[in-house]
């Protein structure tokens, strides 16, 4: 099945027309060494391969940090499968679509030398012509990140110039489209008044140099909503928006996310929980998480008022 991922080339799209003009896509994270022998078919492996590697080159960075830089190398190396889509930004507005048509090659001295063929397709999309949804998802933190469950819009906005309408829901587990459609703006709510939230009292979203990471953090598990750290550093903290689906399936997913982290990216004198926040009260999920005490549930309210100005 294809499969669709925004990827960057480069800090700020620096080597995208140099890309555009080759035919490729790669990335860099300084690791500095032919990789045809070394991605392994599992990202498990190739991480505990090379995040020492890359932390022995960068000692200032975090673990997180080390991860990240290896599963999106990994993911570009190994991951993408040929006859997948990627987008990329150009840096001016516009995405270009690209096949993945070729496995990885190694370019030694070049800006990007881990690098993956690419047959550019002839229509851009303008970042304006997104719904909000997939506006988001693209524009999340990282290198590399799989947007998938935006592929119908994505062949529809390549097919035709035709408006696309605001709200998609191709999630085949959604079950109340109109909490979907209300909790797609909740995130961003979220990244911008963190602090005044309940969560944000002992918790901040994760950051790496100074830049929020921690919001649509990719992993291979799949992108979490949110990842947070506890202010003294020692609690890990996964956030799941329950998005209008069914409580076993949002439940079992935080629950996959919690187990990544705590394998993954966790040191070894921190903790990992988890939250689920949902529009409304739902006694399917708490009787779920009646056996998860580290996974808290959260119901948020929404308010409107009009000032006479």
């Amino acid at each position: 099945m294809k499969s669709y991922y925004r990827l960057m080339l480069g800090k700020r799209s620096a080597f995208a027309a140099e890309c555009f003009e080759g035919g490729f896509i790669g990335a860099n994270f300084e690791i500095n060494e032919d990789l045809s022998r070394k991605l392994t078919d599992d990202w498990r492996s190739f991480n505990k391969t090379f995040v020492p590697i890359y932390l022995a080159g960068h000692p200032d960075k975090s673990r997180v940090a080390a991860g990240l830089a290896c599963g999106a190398l990994w993911t570009i190396g190994k991951g993408l499968n040929e006859g997948d889509i990627v987008l990329c930004p150009d840096g001016m507005g516009q995405y270009r679509a690209g096949e993945v048509t070729g496995g990885y090659y190694y370019a030694a001295g070049a800006h990007l030398p881990h690098r993956r063929r690419v047959k550019w397709l002839g229509k851009s999309i303008a970042r304006a012509a997104m719904s909000e949804a997939l506006q988001n998802s693209t524009g999340s933190i990282g290198t590399i990140s799989n947007i998938s469950v935006h592929g119908p819009e994505i062949e529809s906005l390549l097919r035709t110039d035709a408006p696309v309408p605001e709200i998609i829901v191709s999630d085949p587990v959604i079950e109340d489209p109109v909490a979907f459609a209300m909790e797609k703006h909740l995130e961003a709510f979220l990244a911008v008044n963190w602090a005044q939230t309940e969560l944000g009292r002992e918790f901040t979203i994760f950051e790496e140099d100074g830049e929020r990471i921690g919001l649509q953090y990719a992993t291979d598990a799949g992108p979490i909503d949110i990842l947070a750290i506890s202010k003294d550093k020692k609690r890990l903290l996964v956030v799941e928006l329950k998005r209008g689906r069914v409580s076993d399936v949002v439940v079992g997913q935080a629950l996959r996310y919690m187990g990544y982290v705590k394998s993954e990216i966790a040191e070894a004198d921190q903790t990992v929980e988890g939250a689920i926040i949902a529009l409304e009260d739902d006694k399917k999920t708490r009787w779920a998480l009646a056996m998860a005490p580290n996974v808290s549930f959260y119901r948020y309210e929404i308010k409107f008022k009009l000032v006479k100005a």
